[in-house]
């Protein structure tokens, strides 16, 4: 009995309980406060799915939080996919209903004009899907984006982007303000990365197959290969079905998206996702917690059981988002303490519209303050507004591969490109672009390599190269006009770029144009071609174009294929009769006497010293005096036969031998230098400036530019070609000429080449990088055009262009001018033949009047006879001496 007492007082216990609760309940709600806040967004199945996570987010905040003296209203309207819905939607709740918050609307096209009325209001404005920058620019102040701004995402896709090495990108995105905000962002953050955005392509929202396939293959046509989707998940499918269809998702094209589509990526028909195989997406990064999956399974079980049939009702991240801005907004209200939920009206006349028509929230300006002050954990991760945005995660990284999709890296505002999240403790890790951070990727067409980012289009035109036309130095480029008007280039540029272009691993399609007037004359200077690129009307230029600095600011060259450089040229004068005393003027008449001087007292010394000890300087007055010049002179071309035996004598005579060979070698290097720089008039450019000399130059060439920094402007003379340089030159600077011609070092060798025996380079060189070829700024082009230039120019090949064009730069008659002419040495020649006249003639003179110089000196006769006895004698001393041998032993 006690226990069935027991029993029943423990019933009675609990029943009193669960009434009082019960009753504590109704009597709290009977005090809650209800807040009105209305819903705006488009009802069909998307829209249904954050109407649900809204309600489901209130009833589970309220569910635990049940001491809360407020409670939201919410009051939802119908948008109809529509700007115009959407306005009126919003009309009506801010005039009809008196909302103190709005939630929505869900497309960012739609939310501008409620940002408006919202502000009018001073009523909050709450997006959780309303991405475009665009929209931060109202700088409304009751405007709050519980999602990410889309900019957010620039940096990871841009961090892409410089992984791989990409230097284009086109975006493609839709046309609407929703597409339009990120460009603007996505276009300086890839120039900051020295990346360009060479096209954007713009779809209409709308757009039909047949729209898209037209832009689909204009972008075919392109050489950029690297697309940067930026549209809703719907008109993303169709985009990407017809890319399919168009062979675009094979391999050199590389596609990214970013979190529009990605975060629908398991929403979307899976044929549409199984054609996007090998593209790269990035979304925010969502931490998997309990929370967040027990909500999903709840979320799938009420939609399967209001709807069994439903397919695919999972969620997405911005269904999380709309769940957190519930969480948010309930939190503010709460928060702000709201008195007075009433709308203060406004004077409005009669005729005023419905845009005028409502008045102000009383409560706007705390409950906005009270949601900018919110930070809590919801089911996306942490929430916390600034400046009214929500605070961006890291974003994840995802490549779509055959089986779905998979994760293969994250980017952090830190870090960059990181392999994993570590949220445990601050990274001081540098900020990292590296591929290698990245997971495996399948790339379009299967391919386990990325993408170059450019391919040269198979179905488009050739590659437009100008070439300039040149009225001179033809073998450079020369341009033929036929018969009918198509065109023949030439040249040593033209065979060069050819060569290059054909040991490229890669077809490229090329045809030349010509840079000409309609009178086949060319369209301007260099400077001019090479701006053509920048303009677009050619995409390359092939010709002798100087690498500059002022060209590099808006073209691209590659590296040089011939080395290049300034230099003058001047005429080669005739040899003149004031070449006859030339081999006395590397001495001075002081030093000529002073040697003289020094030759006399050398022979006077070495006879007083060796006169007393030795017979070869003795004799009669007059072979003494003759042996003083003799053995003076004769030191400087032979060893003369006359003995020196004293040691004195022979101190002297090897310091005079030192002196000779001195003065001789000196003599010997001054009469070259002389017999060299005497034939050219003008040998420095300072001496052209100081006479005011006229100089010529290029019509064409940017030597003019470079002249004009050192001459007077009217000192300067054009020419076209090098016969007009060879006449200017010709008459020269006094006859309406030029002294002297400036031009690059490659022309220079080809005229002195063919005018060799007329002109000479002289004068420094002032440097100049070498002709390359031009391409647009950022060409992908470059790179691989300058490495076969190097392999060219190090090859045979280069060697058989210049020896076809340039004949190997070879003088035919280079010595012929550097030889010494018989004027020059007409002097020596005199003087060897007066004396050896004179000579002659003196000793006719004795013989005829058969005197002798000396009494004792026997006759030529007589000589020869004593000679003739002396080597007789000579003869029987040697037969004695072989017949008595024991004779020359025996001393």
């Amino acid at each position: 009995m006690e226990k069935i007492k027991t029993c029943r007082y423990a019933v009675l216990h609990r029943f009193f309980y669960l009434c009082a609760v019960i009753f504590s309940t109704k009597m709290a709600a009977a005090q809650n406060i209800s807040v009105r806040v209305g819903v705006v967004l488009d009802m069909d199945e998307y829209g249904k799915m954050a109407f649900n996570c809204i309600s489901m987010a209130l009833s589970d905040f309220y569910d635990t939080h049940g001491h809360y003296k407020t409670r939201l209203v919410l009051i939802n309207r119908d948008s109809r996919e529509g700007v115009i819905g959407a306005a009126a939607a919003g009309l009506d709740l801010l005039k009809n209903v008196e909302v103190q918050a709005i939630i929505g609307p869900m497309y960012s096209v739609q939310a501008n004009f409620l940002i408006s009325l919202g502000q009018k209001a001073q009523v909050p404005i709450v997006t959780f899907s309303a991405t475009s920058p665009s929209l931060s620019s109202l700088r409304s102040p009751y405007f709050v984006r519980a999602t990410l701004n889309d900019s957010t995402q620039v940096n990871p896709i841009v961090a892409i982007i410089q992984a791989f090495g990409w230097k284009e990108a086109v975006p493609i995105y839709e046309d609407n303000e929703f597409g339009e905000g990120i460009v603007p962002y996505l276009t300086d953050a890839l120039e900051q990365v020295n990346a360009r955005v060479p096209y954007r392509s713009v779809i209409p929202p709308t757009a039909t197959d047949e729209q898209i396939v037209a832009e689909l293959s204009k972008l075919k046509t392109m050489q950029t290969r690297v697309f940067i989707v930026h549209m809703l998940s719907s008109l993303g499918s169709l985009l990407f079905a017809k890319a399919a269809q168009l062979g675009m998702m094979s391999k050199d094209y590389a596609w990214i998206i970013t979190d529009s589509i990605t975060n629908e990526l398991n929403s979307m028909d899976p044929s549409v996702v199984a054609s996007m195989l090998g593209v790269i997406g990035v979304k925010p990064y969502t931490p998997r917690t309990k929370e967040l999956d027990d909500f999903a399974i709840r979320y799938k079980n009420m939609v399967l059981q209001s709807n069994p049939k439903a397919v695919n009702p999972n969620l997405d991240i911005y269904s999380i988002w709309a769940y957190d801005s519930a969480l948010a907004l309930a939190m503010a209200v709460e928060k702000a303490g709201l008195a007075n939920l009433t709308y203060q009206k406004t004077n409005t006349s009669t005729n005023s519209t419905d845009l005028e028509a409502f008045g102000v929230s009383l409560s706007g300006q705390q409950l906005i303050q009270a949601l900018l002050s919110i930070t809590f954990r919801g089911l996306a991760g942490n929430f916390q507004l600034v400046d009214g945005q929500l605070q961006a995660p890291p974003y994840e990284i995802v490549n779509i591969v055959a089986h779905g999709v998979s994760g293969i890296g994250y980017w952090t505002k830190e870090n960059g490109i990181v392999k994993n999240l570590k949220f445990t403790s601050s990274s001081t890790t540098a900020y990292s672009t590296s591929k290698d951070n990245l997971g495996s990727i399948t790339w379009p067409g299967n391919q386990s390599s990325p993408p170059k980012g450019w391919a040269v289009p198979t179905k488009t035109k050739k590659l437009r190269v100008g070439v300039p036309v040149k009225a001179g130095f033809t073998e450079f480029v020369r341009v033929t006009w036929n018969s009918d008007n198509t065109t023949k280039v030439e040249g040593y540029c033209i065979d060069v770029f050819d060569a290059v272009m054909t040991a490229l691993p890669y077809d490229v399609p090329y045809e030349y144009i010509p840079f000409a007037t309609p009178d086949r004359k060319m369209a301007g200077v260099y400077n001019d071609l090479a701006y053509q690129v920048y303009l677009g009307n050619y995409d390359a230029v092939a010709g002798d174009v100087t690498i500059l600095g002022n060209r590099s600011q808006y073209v691209d060259f590659t590296l040089p294929y011939r080395e290049s450089g300034i230099r003058m040229v001047v005429p080669i004068p005739e040899d003149k009769k004031g070449n006859t005393w030339l081999l006395v003027k590397p001495l001075t008449w002081e030093l000529w006497l002073t040697i003289f001087g020094s030759f006399v007292s050398f022979g006077i010394l070495v006879w007083f010293l060796e006169r007393p000890r030795n017979r070869d300087f003795r004799g009669s007055r007059w072979d003494q005096f003759c042996m003083v010049f003799w053995f003076s002179f004769s030191t400087m071309f032979f060893a003369h036969k006359e003995r020196v035996v004293s040691n004195s004598a022979k101190v002297v005579v090897i310091a005079w031998l030192l002196a000779v060979f001195i003065l001789t070698q000196g003599y010997a290097s001054s009469l070259t230098s002389m017999l060299t720089v005497q034939k050219l008039k003008v040998t420095d450019v300072n001496e052209l400036i100081r006479n005011k000399e006229y100089v010529g130059y290029s019509n064409t060439s940017f030597v003019y530019e470079f002249l004009k920094k050192r001459f007077d402007k009217s000192q300067l003379r054009s020419f076209k070609s090098a016969e007009e340089m060879d006449q200017l030159l010709s008459k020269g600077s006094a006859n309406g000429g030029i002294a002297a011609a400036f031009h690059e070092i490659p022309y220079l060798k080809l005229f002195v080449a063919k005018y060799c025996s007329k002109y000479m380079m002289v004068g420094p060189t002032y440097k100049a990088a070498g002709f390359g070829f031009v391409f647009p700024i950022d060409s992908p082009l470059v790179p691989d055009v300058s490495r076969k230039i190097l392999n060219v120019t190090e090859g045979q090949k280069m060697v058989e262009i210049e020896k076809k064009w340039l004949g190997g730069d070879k003088c035919p008659d280079t010595n012929t001018k550097s030889l010494i002419g018989l004027s020059s040495f007409r002097v020596v020649f005199i003087i060897v033949g007066a004396t050896g006249l004179a000579a002659v003639i003196s000793y006719m003179i004795t013989s005829r009047c058969g005197t002798q110089v000396h009494n004792d000196e026997p006759t030529i006769e007589r000589q020869i006879y004593e000679l003739c006895e002396l080597l007789k004698r000579c003869e029987e001393r040697d037969d004695q001496q072989r017949n008595n041998p024991g004779d020359r032993n025996g001393n």
